[in-house]
């Protein structure tokens, strides 16, 4: 049976905390960002935790178990 890949598109978006937790980046701070407020802009910089729902599929395109 070959190795299973992992999914490149995945690899570059998340990354593993230290307990192993899944790191991602908030949405809409890349383009059109005249209109937003400071307050938005800053709270989108940071990163978030992928919530418990999706955590199954992120696994699995980072092959992980």
């Amino acid at each position: 049976m070959p190795k299973v890949k992992t999914k490149s598109a995945a690899k570059k978006r998340f990354a593993l905390t230290g307990t192993g937790k899944v790191k991602r980046h908030h949405a809409y701070h890349s383009h059109i960002l005249t209109k937003k407020t400071k307050k938005q802009k800053r709270n989108l910089d940071h990163t978030a935790i992928v919530v418990t729902e999706n955590m199954k599929q992120v696994r699995d395109c980072l092959c992980l178990r």
